[in-house]
């Protein structure tokens, strides 16, 4: 059913938070299924809403000073090879503008065709 949207009274949402926190339901997947609940945010938002969002999948990040500052280091080498690649680039461009250029100045008409011919001589 395409477009048909499912409005839920707050008692229902409050008893779906309640089973979760309670145990009575052993996650968000079975709350879905259960209830027959079709949208993957709706029991989080209810959770975040009405709960004290203790169902809600967490990720912890433990990281010791040496692994930060390694990141750190990482982080600023991955800047500098970025702004490497981006002069690259600009020079290829340039390049591949000169090439077009030069092509023009001695004539060549078809400059795919020229650079094919060059290619083949390395």
């Amino acid at each position: 059913m395409e477009g048909f949207f499912v409005r839920y009274s707050e008692a229902f949402k409050l008893q779906v938070v309640n089973e979760l926190e309670s145990g009575r339901l052993s996650g968000i997947s079975e709350a879905n299924r259960r209830y027959g609940i079709r949208g993957q945010q709706t029991v989080v938002n209810w959770l975040r809403k009405y709960g004290r969002e203790s169902q809600l999948p967490r990720i912890v990040r433990v990281e010791t000073p040496d692994e930060r500052d390694q990141l750190k280091k990482l982080k600023a080498e991955n800047d500098r090879l970025k702004m490497a690649l981006a002069d690259e680039h600009l020079k290829a461009a340039l390049f591949e503008s000169w090439f077009e250029v030069a092509c023009r100045e001695f004539g060549v008409k078809d400059v795919e065709a020229f650079k094919k011919k060059l290619e083949g001589r390395q």
